[in-house]
């Protein structure tokens, strides 16, 4: 079959069509006729090896980390699945990948697709809305009431963030150019800073909760944006010693992840506000609530551009510009 696959660390040149076997379900493991394809700005972090200390790919390793598709085959021991379901997944972090003609996936990861969404916009969902939910929901514990800061309002994460803190009855506060300051609002921010003639820090204040996606001095800033003992939940790093552990990944790791936030956290400190890394995990049952948010409309998924199978990579390169309002789909079939 078909695949987009990446053959070795580098660049995206090492990212190439190729014909690979028909995987075969395993034990607990359904097999996906994939229909569309999610893109992530981690498929392009992936190939350069930034990720490779964390998570042990074996080249060549299939791209992609979002899909949705068709159960066509059920491993033995899958009780929540049959053929011709209808599911969405998010592959991130396991040892498959979703741009591919079909993929294996752990029916633990893997959830019933809203029947009233279709394949594509059901695709751009799942790293984002896991990310955004383990962040806001488990993480930050966001309650009504609350502030919540999204940077990029308008980008895939911010688009699907917005709409799930404002679901959880925070008032939210975010980024963008003046282009996109409707589409944001619409999507339920409050308070909204066009970043081309204003300076974040004097704009916002007394946040409880900033959804992390800035790094460096950008990072920096969004620690003034929040209230005392308010929390920065970081989806792009530094990592800290607790993700260390949480992976079993020993002391040495632990000791070096620690170094490398030590500035951010010591930065956090001074502030009196606090700093923590969250790396996303699949969960079925989490984006089976995500589907029923989508089911009922309370979110949905903004998509920016849908690329044919045959243009994934160009479909990567487009990603990488940054300029995407929304997410970025790759239609299979």
């Amino acid at each position: 079959m078909r695949a987009l696959v990446l053959t070795r660390y580098g660049g995206p040149e090492n990212v190439v069509f190729a014909e690979i076997p028909r995987p075969v379900p395993k034990r607990g493991e359904i097999l996906v006729q994939v229909h569309a394809a999610g893109l992530n700005p981690i498929d392009n972090m992936i190939p350069k090896g930034s990720f490779k200390p964390v998570l042990k790919l074996a080249l060549p390793a299939t791209m992609g980390s979002d899909l949705a598709g068709v159960v066509v085959e059920v491993g033995a021991g899958v009780t929540r699945f049959k053929e011709g379901d209808e599911v969405f997944a998010s592959l991130f972090d396991l040892d498959t990948g979703a741009l591919a003609e079909l993929a294996v996936v752990p029916e633990s990861a893997a959830a019933l697709k809203p029947s009233n969404v279709d394949f594509v916009p059901a695709a751009s969902v799942p790293m984002v809305g896991l990310t955004t939910w383990q962040a806001l929901t488990e993480r930050a514990r966001v309650r009504p009431g609350q502030k919540v800061f999204v940077p990029a309002g308008s980008g895939g994460i911010g688009t699907f963030a917005i709409q799930l803190a404002k679901h959880l009855g925070a008032k939210v506060g975010t980024t963008t150019s003046g282009g996109n300051v409707e589409l944001v609002k619409r999507l339920g921010a409050s308070e909204i800073v066009d970043y081309t003639k204003q300076e974040l820090t004097d704009v916002l204040r007394g946040y409880d909760v900033v959804l992390g996606t800035l790094r460096g001095r950008e990072l920096e800033k969004s620690l003034r944006v929040l209230a005392p003992n308010g929390l920065v939940v970081s989806l792009v790093g530094p990592l800290d010693a607790d993700f260390a552990r949480a992976r079993k990944m020993g002391t040495l790791f632990a000791l070096i992840f620690s170094l490398m936030s030590f500035w951010i956290r010591w930065q956090a400190r001074k502030l009196r506000v606090r700093y923590s890394f969250l790396f996303v995990h699949p969960s079925g049952s989490q984006l089976a609530e995500i589907g029923e948010l989508l089911r009922a409309g309370t979110i949905t998924p903004v998509v920016d551009r849908v690329f044919p199978f045959d243009q994934a990579k160009e479909a990567l390169a487009y990603l990488a510009t940054g300029r995407a309002k929304g997410k970025v789909v790759v239609q299979m079939r």
